[in-house]
């Protein structure tokens, strides 16, 4: 939302209100687009909470939310009650009447707005009579369990800090509480409630927590999140970030301090947000002194061990034990409970002064395996060695890494890792290469998030594009620092094909509203950081300029004008027409290389040019008329009657006279000095002049990256910036100059793929011969039940029925 700026004269305030908006620059005549036009008119106004510079302003401000929670899991009724007690700190300039707080687990209620706008997909084809609409298995069992389960909270007692009830509104995924006394500006306040709700299962619903249960042993592993009432943000730029939760959005949060205890079965082992603060009633002296053994290990070191764990799935117990964790200056609380997970830990001593030791963990089943036991704790420390680099040291005291039903997501200081090990019926376990690759990647990309933005605060519920994208850059990073031969999805190269479809939004597209939110807000954005950095800036400034954005907004909340202002005021560079490219359109890259004519330079010379115009005539292809004459045998009549000649018999139009050599001499008289060294060093050097000309078919403007072939087999890389576009963001020519024993050979655009360029078989001059496969194929028999053989069908046994195993 574009904020106002302060009041000025009248007069003044009009001058400028014509230069301040879009409408106000208008192409009336040919059709020239100005790809470079400057984003501040659709870029909020600085004001004194949010620079130019993109920095935070001189007045920036932030709320801040301590939650102090006791919390009880009943595993067996899947079932949480608690009760919060809540301190808010109006940090903000303005008096408030109420307070809003986000309610994610009312998006699981059959009326929420997310469940009524569902749509039922592709599905469903145009003629559903003739092509049969489909639903899957997985979908009647999330709408069973929906049916059969009263999911959403429940919330009561509501009260401020004096035990006065407050009056509270739910609308859909927010509720509003109504408070007893406007709280001013610096001024803070306290207020409680109870809460409870019945836990999802994660496999049926499709969540970002829930519980797995385990039917072969019976037990459950339950990962917790979004699991209490939240205050909604208040910002400068939006007041209340009151949007229903839809599902694609995600978090928009307060930073503060927790308290929280969670009682849970005796055998049960929890990971959580923050630090342990009461290992003596939950850890044995044994697993307390491998926790401290940890800390200096080379290697990650087990605090509850697989026999352990396996010791704790074989029965249940009614007795309990409350876990106690804090953490301080985090936005959110997430934690996970189960008698199936073994601990593993290992000490990062990072150095600083702000956290020298965090201690990385994963706590995981038996059915992680050696994937987990190997790769878990070791890709989480890798994630921090190199997030570091680009942003600031880990500043918490712990990183946790999961397993449970969720494939990946991620909190302040803990981290839902999906991948596992499979069951052999040896009792082996092994694992796919894709499911090591995902294993490590999404603990790279969790724990990344860490980061941005449980640490670099900006609007999930907004812009995925800020979190998704630029963390999708840097796990792109650590990720192939890890091993480059595993597809990270960052690449220019991965983006091509999403950047040509019709189906697609802009990256500024509201989080909700995004068509494909995979290519649009990880892929998209992360490919076009990778461009910025390695094509456009150059490693140095840019690495300068995003290490001083995480710096600038550490604990802070920027917005997308934030991130742009700081990477192009910290690198010097303006790239206001790369972000309206990338980020605001849905153009591509395809740029064509049409064209190479050859040039040589006229000397002015005749003896020398008209020579050459005679060689330039004499090199062209004969007509087919004279060539099969000749092949016949067929006489020319000159030659049939060869003693009739004249002048013209033995001299051409090329031929030099004195006339031509007297313009010549005249040329050279009426040169200046300079002039005529210039073009006597330009005859003797003799350089091959080429004029390339490209066409800009996918609307994105680009530097033109080239590699230029010599037909002495060498080759040369250049680069010709964006702004070649600027005047004409269609069609540009370009003159390239070789010494003269330097012939072109041949040209491409873009030679590694490092654009994002759709058509590649038009970056090449000449073009070349394109390779495919020619996929042989047995032709299907006929489909349909009339087609079967019954006949011989009925004589079939029906076979037992076969239980799938328990994995």
């Amino acid at each position: 939302m574009k904020k106002s700026t302060p009041a000025m004269p009248l007069l003044v305030a009009l001058a400028l209100s014509g230069v301040a908006h879009a409408s106000a620059i208008s192409q009336t005549k040919g059709h020239f687009e100005d790809k470079f036009r400057q984003l501040d008119e659709a870029l909020p106004t600085p004001n004194i909470y949010r620079s130019a510079a993109g920095e935070p302003g001189e007045r920036y401000w932030q709320q801040k939310v301590d939650y102090d929670i006791d919390v009880n899991l009943d595993e067996k009724a899947k079932r949480l009650t608690a009760t919060q007690t809540i301190h808010y700190k109006n940090n903000s300039p303005h008096t408030l009447k109420y307070l809003w707080l986000q309610l994610d687990q009312n998006i699981f209620k059959n009326d929420s707005i997310a469940e009524r706008t569902a749509t039922f997909g592709n599905e469903l084809q145009s003629n559903p009579v003739t092509k049969h609409a489909k639903i899957s298995l997985n979908q009647l069992r999330r709408q069973q369990f929906m049916d059969d389960t009263e999911l959403g909270f429940v919330i009561n007692n509501v009260k401020d800090g004096r035990g006065k009830p407050l009056k509270v509104t739910i609308v859909d995924t927010m509720m509003r509480v109504d408070l007893n006394e406007p709280l001013k500006s610096g001024k803070d306040l306290q207020f409680s409630m109870d809460f409870a709700f019945n836990i999802v299962e994660e496999d049926a619903v499709g969540a970002r927590s829930g519980y797995e249960h385990f039917e072969k042993d019976g037990n459950d592993i339950f990962l917790l999140a979004q699991w209490f009432p939240r205050l909604t943000a208040y910002t400068d730029y939006e007041a209340w970030t009151n949007k229903a939760f839809l599902g694609s959005g995600e978090f928009t949060l307060e930073f503060g301090d927790y308290d929280v205890e969670i009682t849970v079965p005796a055998d049960h082992i929890v990971s959580a947000t923050g630090e342990l603060d009461n290992p003596k009633q939950v850890l044995s002296k044994t697993q307390r002194d491998r926790l401290a053994q940890a800390k200096t290990a080379k290697r990650p070191v087990f605090v509850v061990t697989e026999e352990e764990a396996l010791e704790n799935e074989k029965a249940g117990t009614d007795d309990t034990k409350t876990w106690r964790f804090k953490a301080k200056n985090v936005r959110d609380f997430a934690w996970a409970s189960s008698r199936k997970f073994m601990w593993d830990a290992k000490g990062y001593q990072q150095g600083g002064d702000e956290q020298p030791l965090v201690m990385a963990m994963s706590f995981f089943p038996k059915e992680g395996g050696d994937l987990w036991k190997k790769y878990s704790t070791e890709a989480v420390i890798h994630t921090m060695e190199v997030y570091s680099r680009f942003s600031f040291d880990y500043p918490y005291p712990t990183a946790q890494s999961v397993n449970g039903p969720v494939g990946g997501m991620e909190y302040p200081m803990i981290t839902f890792n999906g991948p596992r090990t499979k069951l052999q019926d040896d009792g082996s376990r092994t694992y796919s290469l894709a499911e090591k690759r995902f294993l490590i990647g999404v603990v790279i990309h969790e724990v990344g998030h860490i980061y941005f933005p449980m640490i670099v605060n900006s609007d999930e519920r907004q812009w995925t594009w800020m979190d998704e994208g630029l963390n999708s850059f840097l796990d792109g990073v650590a990720g192939r620092e890890w091993d480059p031969t595993i597809p990270w999805g960052v690449e220019p190269r991965d983006v091509a094909a999403y950047m040509k479809s019709e189906d697609q939004s802009p990256i500024m597209t509201q989080s909700d509203s995004v068509l494909h939110l995979g290519p649009n807000a990880y892929t998209k954005p992360a490919a076009a950081l990778n461009i910025l950095r390695e094509v456009i800036l150059g490693r140095e400034l840019f690495d300068f300029a995003f290490k001083e954005y995480a710096l600038r907004w550490k604990y802070k909340r920027p917005t997308p004008a934030d991130f742009f202002r700081t990477m192009e005021e910290a690198s010097g560079v303006d790239l206001d027409w790369f972000w309206r490219g990338w980020f605001y359109s849905t153009d591509h890259v395809d740029i064509s290389l049409d064209k190479i004519y050859q040039l040589r330079l006229d000397t002015k010379n005749p003896d020398i040019d008209f020579g050459r115009l005679r060689e330039f005539e004499k090199n062209k292809p004969i007509s087919l008329f004279v060539k099969r004459n000749q092949e016949q045998g067929r006489a020319l009549w000159i030659d049939k009657n060869q003693d009739i000649t004249d002048f013209y018999d033995s001299n051409d139009q090329f031929t030099v006279t004195n006339e031509e050599r007297n313009e010549y001499r005249e040329f050279l008289s009426e040169l200046k000095p300079w002039e005529k060294r210039t073009l006597e060093r330009a005859v003797k050097e003799d350089k091959n002049y080429y004029v390339l000309k490209f066409s800009n078919v996918g609307g994105l403007v680009m530097p033109i990256l080239l590699e230029l072939t010599y037909q002495d087999g060498s080759k040369e890389e250049r680069t010709i910036p964006a702004e070649i576009w600027r005047r004409n963001a269609r069609n540009v020519s370009k003159l390239i100059i070789t010494d003269k024993d330097k012939p072109l050979a041949s040209v491409t655009v873009d030679p590694r793929w490092e654009t994002a360029d759709v058509d590649i078989e038009n970056n090449h001059y000449p073009r070349r011969i394109i390779e495919s496969r020619l996929e042989l194929y047995k032709k299907k028999e006929r489909e349909g039940k009339v087609y079967r053989d019954i006949m011989q069908d009925v004589k079939a046994e029906l076979k037992p029925l076969e239980e799938k195993k328990d994995n």
